[in-house]
């Protein structure tokens, strides 16, 4: 039976979807844009990449721990395929992964090579798995994504080798993991709330006990006030609140369309990086933003207003 979100979602418009699907999908890659720079900041000074996960577990964990015993894991929905998908994808291999890439390559691949990857992974996942085909206006979105995020980049995170080989290596095999856990909580039909807290739980018992035990070796000879600000933004802010409003992303456009707008962190990061750091670009990315936010909008599946009004158009003729 399906829920109220549900009854909801399908009683909208094409544009009041995209609108609200858009400003879910914008919200999310504005927050793990801004973590990307907080988990560079944190494993490049005072942390090691397993500190930063365990804090975020740890209070993402105990924060969500009663939708899990509410709801349960859902394995009826899921499958168990499923539930390993939601687990890793979103739970901390995938965010270890992140974390150790950013020891070796700077947050521009991450931008490029994790989030840019992402939406062509999960596009061709649904295609599979989900049936979801992408029109070939998504199509070359998608193109225009990957172009964009590899110039955002540079041509360094192909040529380079080395230590940066490493790193965007993991990222793209982090990229691969999301993909997975975006097209299992659409295939269950599951709420980014639920998928969230089953990830974050099964990390807390799973991977923050292995942590204190066998790999704590920083934590807590961090100032009181960096673990509170990693603890709100890794915790509450990145795996709870942005994961949720992903998850409605998704509801509302689809795996592959939502995913398409994680390519947008890129330009985020650039546009905090002129806020908060007053480095303004060099006119080719202005471009290369341009590039990305159209690809963005074609892959997300966007209206375009020739083919809305040709239809118009033919309809009144038929009148």
């Amino acid at each position: 039976m399906p829920s109220a979100v549900d009854t909801t979602i399908e009683g909208l418009s094409e544009t009041c979807r995209f609108a609200i699907g858009a400003s879910c999908a914008v919200a999310t890659v504005a927050i793990w844009a801004g973590w990307l720079v907080a988990m560079r900041l944190g494993v490049t000074t005072r942390l090691s990449a397993a500190d930063p996960t365990a804090l975020r577990f740890v209070t993402v964990g105990a924060v969500l721990l009663p939708v899990v015993l509410r709801n349960g894991i859902a394995l009826d929905r899921l499958g168990w395929t499923g539930l390993l998908a939601v687990v890793i994808g979103m739970g901390a291999p995938q965010i270890l992964l992140v974390g150790v890439g950013l020891l070796f390559a700077p947050v521009a691949h991450a931008g490029a090579l994790y989030q840019g990857v992402v939406p062509l992974a999960a596009a061709c996942l649904a295609a599979v798995v989900l049936q979801e085909w992408s029109l070939p206006s998504h199509l070359v979105g998608l193109v225009l994504i990957l172009i964009g995020a590899a110039m955002l980049g540079g041509f360094a995170v192909v040529s380079n080798g080395g230590r940066q080989s490493i790193g965007d290596l993991l990222f793209v095999t982090a990229a691969v993991l999301v993909a997975c856990f975006t097209v299992a909580i659409r295939r269950a039909r599951l709420s980014g709330m639920h998928a969230a807290a089953i990830a974050a739980v099964a990390s807390l018992l799973i991977y923050v006990p292995v942590y204190f035990i066998f790999i704590e070796d920083g934590l807590f000879r961090v100032p009181v006030a960096d673990l509170v600000f990693q603890a709100l933004y890794q915790g509450v802010l990145t795996a709870a609140i942005s994961l949720t409003l992903y998850g409605h992303a998704i509801r509302l456009f689809g795996a592959a369309k939502a995913a398409a707008f994680i390519a947008l962190a890129p330009v985020m990061a650039t546009l905090m990086a002129i806020a908060v750091l007053n480095e303004w670009p060099a006119p080719i990315d202005w471009a290369v933003i341009t590039l990305i936010t159209v690809g963005v909008y074609l892959a997300g599946g966007g209206p375009l207003p020739r083919r809305r009004s040709w239809v118009r158009y033919c309809d009144r003729s038929k009148s």
